[in-house]
């Protein structure tokens, strides 16, 4: 756990699932096949250190999932609370990420941002990560 002045950096637990879903549809950019109660619990069980959260007086301010796969460093939800943004929520949450990251063994860290979200894409951009125009994402829908 970190402190920064009054942000609190911490791992999920099982116990904030609900919390980080309900968070989600307030902050972040539409919503994923995997935002579900299954499919967050399986990430905090697998992972218990990737998804990483913000607080501020005791009330969530801000998600990242740091994943990493033993090859790649993957960046997703980077989520912060409308009235929370452009104080430092999200800046917080990258470098603890890339903490993970490097300690891990971790060598290059990728996001996937919507075309469409140009707020993310200035925020991306001001952390340091710069947009890879010759890769195209491929993806096909697995079914449960």
């Amino acid at each position: 756990m970190t402190a920064m002045t009054d942000l609190v950096i911490r791992t999920a637990t099982a116990d904030d699932v609900d919390t980080v879903l309900a968070f989600w549809r307030v902050a972040a950019e539409g919503t994923s096949i995997s935002d579900d109660r299954d499919g967050v619990e399986r990430l905090v069980a697998r992972d218990p250190d990737a998804l990483i959260l913000a607080e501020r007086d005791g009330t969530l301010a801000g998600t990242v999932i740091a994943g990493f796969d033993g090859w790649r460093c993957h960046l997703y939800r980077l989520a912060v609370h409308p009235d929370q943004r452009r104080r430092g929520v999200g800046a917080a949450l990258l470098a603890a990420a890339e903490e993970r990251f490097t300690a891990l063994g971790g060598r290059r860290g990728d996001a996937m941002v919507l075309d469409r979200n140009a707020l993310a894409q200035h925020a991306w951009r001001a952390a340091g990560y710069v947009r890879e125009a010759h890769w195209s994402r491929w993806v096909k829908r697995l079914t449960v």
